[in-house]
């Protein structure tokens, strides 16, 4: 196989090849079709999330077709397509295992993170982790859904039952639940980097109903707001266009620190709440959600072996949707 392996953080990946992985019991193995690029990807490889498995393979957006399954897993699902998203293997013991909130576990693994993911021609996942799809649909534009739109489903429900919705940070996980939110009859409001008008253009073809730079005011006060720009200076920007009683929900994994706030933008019941990685039972509910939906992704390909050009992409923010890998 062929693999992109981060080596040491904040260097570049370089390309390697190795045996074909084998799968143990309760594992599958996949030949990777598409695996797309996300801003988690970006903290892993630039450091801003420590203590990485090193050497590594990133990525956790990833759909393949099972090829090998190990002990306890059945043959049925040879040839099936799948996708393997962030969350890799929980304990299934600890107390937020037993309760619902896997996303919770106390000794999870993460793929792309502490187990290698899919910027590689095949990669081993926990089969109960590998979510199946479309045989028919095209990979390309479901990888993104493995991540940005898990985690979006995710910060949406947790963003309750607001019919005004603003979204800052528009990229992959924005446009695709701006999509959802059209649908379900939600307002959605888009808030980019000051200036960005090709994203404000954007956000409006996706069916925002206003698209301005994240220094704006809204024309009205917000239900909700999400975060997805990775910029701890936007909590008390955000929380100063919601409601009273209206929520803020950060949506990354990795935040800059939020700065010094006065209390009177938190007052009048306004909730800062966020989010950490995602369930099965969010995959459950999602992938039906995004069919009715009429979701289409918007995605930039690049060969495997650009995987750091991807990168960079991403970084400097010339990404419109989201950059997959195609091996």
């Amino acid at each position: 196989m062929r693999a992109m392996v981060l080596r040491k953080v904040r260097t570049p990946l370089v390309e390697e090849e190795r045996p074909d992985p084998q799968p143990a019991a309760g594992e599958m193995r996949m030949r990777v079709e598409a695996c797309a690029v996300c801003r988690t990807d970006l903290h892993v490889v630039d450091g801003d999330l420590d203590q990485p498995k090193l050497p590594l393979v990133p990525g956790h957006e990833i759909v393949g077709i099972v090829d090998g399954v190990g002990a306890g897993v059945g043959v049925a699902r040879l040839g099936c397509r799948v996708g393997v998203p962030w969350l890799g293997h929980t304990c299934g013991r600890c107390a937020y295992c037993r309760s619902g909130a896997e996303n919770l576990c106390d000794a999870p693994l993460f793929t792309g993170y502490t187990r290698d993911g899919g910027f590689a021609t095949h990669v081993v996942a926990d089969a109960g982790f590998a979510f199946d799809l479309d045989p028919r649909a095209d990979p390309v534009a479901l990888a993104p859904l493995l991540c940005a739109g898990l985690i979006g489903w995710r910060s949406l429900k947790r963003a309750g039952e607001a019919r005004r919705i603003g979204i800052y940070g528009f990229g992959a996980a924005a446009h695709i639940i701006a999509q959802v939110c059209s649908s379900q009859g939600r307002e959605t409001f888009a808030f980019t980097r000051p200036g960005d008008v090709d994203a404000q253009r954007f956000a409006k073809e996706l069916g925002a109903v206003w698209a301005g730079g994240s220094d704006e005011t809204p024309p009205q006060p917000l239900d909700a707001a999400i975060i997805f720009a990775p910029v701890g200076g936007l909590v008390p920007v955000a929380l100063r266009v919601v409601r009273k009683g209206g929520r803020v929900v950060c949506g990354g994994i990795h935040m800059s620190d939020i700065p010094a706030m006065p209390y009177s933008i938190l007052w009048e019941e306004r909730e800062l709440v966020s989010v950490a990685n995602l369930t099965r039972k969010d995959a459950e509910e999602f992938f039906p959600v995004a069919r009715r939906a009429g979701v289409r992704t918007r995605t930039t390909t690049f060969p495997l072996d650009q995987a750091n050009e991807a990168l960079a992409e991403l970084r400097a923010g010339r990404i419109s949707g989201a950059a997959v890998l195609v091996p």
